[in-house]
């Protein structure tokens, strides 16, 4: 499933630093979910990772030594990670909650991954190991209304993984 094109194209006009603060505060609540994410990138934890959804004109750039998260517009990414995973935005969620597999996606050219192999598998046995569900994580942002967004989360990524064509777990 793409991210629906309606949604995207404002994405193009917003102000950066609304979507970088927002992205923030989402990375933040996941961070503190799950304080050790990043532990298990051993020396790669100094890399910086750039997620480039395919289906947005957004990329973000994760420094888990910091941690921190930043957000740009495409294409002005050169140089700026040193490992990229490109592929629709429902499609590196899932991966985030490790939720496919990512060397079929991969295999089968679902995903484009470039930069140093190393640092992006230990990167992806990092998300593996994570336990992270996002509607479960995230919904705790909106207090009292939590298992509202949470149960739209999950209907929404329920959706989305049952458009996919590609193998999930």
């Amino acid at each position: 499933m793409e991210f629906p094109r309606a949604l995207a194209i404002p994405l193009a006009y917003m102000p950066l630093a609304a979507i970088e603060r927002a992205t923030g505060l989402l990375f933040q609540r996941l961070l503190k979910e799950h304080p050790d994410l990043f532990e298990r990138l051993g020396e790669y934890k100094a890399k910086r990772f750039a997620f480039l959804p395919s289906d947005l004109p957004l990329a973000f750039i994760v420094e888990p030594a910091g941690p921190s998260i930043r957000v740009t517009r495409k294409p002005a990414t050169q140089d700026l990670a040193d490992a990229s995973v490109e592929g629709p935005l429902f499609l590196l969620l899932a991966l985030l909650e490790g939720r496919c597999d990512a060397d079929a996606l991969f295999f089968s050219r679902d995903l484009s991954v470039t930069g140093d192999m190393e640092a992006m598998l230990a990167m992806r046995n990092a998300l593996d190991g994570a336990d992270i569900d996002l509607p479960r994580d995230l919904s705790r942002l909106a207090g009292p209304l939590a298992p509202l967004f949470g149960k739209m989360g999950r209907d929404i990524r329920r959706r989305a993984l049952n458009d996919e064509t590609s193998q999930w777990n």
